[in-house]
């Protein structure tokens, strides 16, 4: 018989719908994990057991009484974690900072109180790149902490790789089995980039599509919140839970006659077409080298969609030279928002201290014409891509890099590796467009090449990036359960996960 943590979060839903399964039992069950695998894995900073069992009790109180129909909610009884850059009443949120370790929130951020109100169940705080810049989670929160050698997250698959990030700590609780899905933020690729290196199913939404997660309140409109998860009926699962008064399958009526993206999934689609390329705006000024294995995900996942009688083509979008600095603008600009006293407390790392220094030097003039190009760039990708369903490109252009890869010392270099690593993510933040990060292809050849300190070869996972145009998740995630149905990537395990 299946563990629980086995179980897709839609069967899970499932049990408890019927009664079969009690929320608290499921919270047990998932704090048991994170007890025996959190030391090594450091998926999350904080777990909250208490009140994440009061939690679970109150749900199945309500629903034992019959009080409400509210545990017809999407997520209802189901546990998830809260991203350690999202503030959660009465819970410390360090934003993955040494300066912040203490830092109790008084209020929630909108997207906690929406998934508290589809019926959620928070377990703790997953890990996080210091303030979220970089697209791997690496940071110093545990640096005092004796218990053990492990101090940052670490891929399941892989331990002395790392998970990507900034959703890393996510990540690493999904594909350990610690969490059934989890939420994330993508500003540059901080949901695609940790699914992808995990194995996992990761959607960065179209800007605006998770009302509490929309983008406007970052910079350019670059962050997004968005799912990740083992399969692709997981992610609807979930984004239908973030978008807040989601129809789901669990209702009698679904609200404002909209059909839950869970409900679409294995509707016909019709024969779609798709461009591909490994096209980067990030190799104007950068060499971008595609690694063997990741071309070859792409390749199979070009053959497989021909196979299932989708029309395939190249597209390249047009030059856009500009979008190097402005990108880079934006991004560094970011850092502003930091507070002074939490620089000025010498607890900060060295890429952070960097950012905010650069980010004092970005003038009023530089900064409008930063967000004039971007936006004139997202014009032409959209014109660009407009004449295709969706569009296919690696999800990253390398393996998952080892630990200690990222130089955190130079600024600079450091920047350059992120975007050597992930050259297909950010320009679609930029343009506001939603993208599928999918896990269609394993490789043991590629470790021993990829991992730079060597040892026995291991599986380690390779992802596409769909792209969609403008508010279309749904074929994302029908081409998404489309490709799970052939390779069933949802059974794959990683050593990490297996007590």
């Amino acid at each position: 018989m299946s563990e629980l943590h086995d179980l897709a979060a839609t069967v899970q839903r499932q049990l408890i719908a019927r009664g079969e399964l009690s929320c608290l039992e499921l919270t047990d069950h998932y704090l048991a994990r994170i007890e025996a695998l959190n030391p090594k894995l450091r998926a999350f900073t904080t777990v909250t057991a208490d009140t994440a069992r009061e939690r679970a009790a109150a749900l199945d109180d309500d629903q034992n009484r019959g009080a409400t129909r509210s545990h017809e909610l999407p997520l209802w009884g189901l546990p998830y974690a809260d991203k350690d850059l999202v503030d959660r009443a009465g819970v410390v949120t360090t934003f993955g900072s040494q300066a912040l370790r203490q830092n109790v929130a008084t209020a929630s951020h909108p997207l906690v109180e929406t998934m508290d109100a589809a019926g959620g169940v928070s377990l703790g705080k997953t890990n996080t790149p210091e303030f979220g810049f970089p697209s791997y989670t690496e940071n110093q929160l545990f640096v005092d902490d004796e218990s053990d050698a492990s101090k940052v997250a670490r891929n399941p698959w892989q331990t002395d790789l790392g998970p990507g990030g900034s959703s890393g700590g996510a990540a690493v609780a999904v594909a350990a089995r610690m969490l059934p899905f989890a939420p994330g933020s993508d500003g540059g690729g901080s949901v695609r980039i940790p699914a992808a290196a995990c194995g996992l199913v990761g959607l960065k939404p179209s800007r605006g599509r998770v009302p509490a997660g929309a983008g406007q309140e970052s910079l350019a409109g670059l962050v997004v919140s968005g799912p990740i998860a083992r399969s692709v009926a997981d992610a609807a699962l979930l984004f239908d839970g973030m978008r807040g008064h989601a129809p789901h399958p669990f209702a009698t009526v679904a609200p404002r006659g909209e059909a839950a993206y869970l409900d679409i999934l294995d509707a016909p689609i019709k024969p779609l077409r798709i461009g591909f390329n490994s096209w980067s705006p990030w190799a104007t000024d950068y060499r971008i080298e595609v690694e063997d294995e990741a071309a070859i995900a792409l390749e199979q996942t070009i053959r497989l969609s021909e196979r299932l009688g989708h029309r395939v083509e190249p597209v390249e979008p047009r030059p856009f030279p500009e979008y190097f600095a402005a990108f880079r603008t934006i991004w560094q600009a970011g850092a502003s928002q930091v507070p002074a006293a939490v620089i000025e407390s010498g607890q900060v790392e060295p890429l952070t201290r960097w950012l905010y220094e650069r980010s004092q030097e970005v003038s009023a003039a530089q900064l409008v014409w930063a967000l004039d190009a971007l936006a004139r760039f997202e014009q032409q990708i959209i014109a660009d891509y407009a004449p295709y369903d969706l569009v296919l490109t690696p999800a990253m252009a390398m393996a998952p890099r080892p630990l200690g890869w990222y130089d955190q010392s130079d600024g600079e270099r450091n920047f350059e590796q992120q975007c050597q690593y992930t050259p297909f993510t950010s320009y679609l933040n930029a343009c506001g467009l939603p993208a599928i990060s999918l896990p269609v292809h394993s490789s043991r050849a590629a470790a021993s090449a990829s991992v730079l300190s060597g040892g026995d070869a291991v599986e380690l996972p390779f992802g596409v990036q769909a792209i969609g145009r403008p508010g279309d998740e749904r074929t994302l995630l029908q081409f998404g359960q489309q490709l799970e149905n052939e390779l069933q990537w949802q059974l794959r395990v990683p050593p990490a996960a297996m007590l």
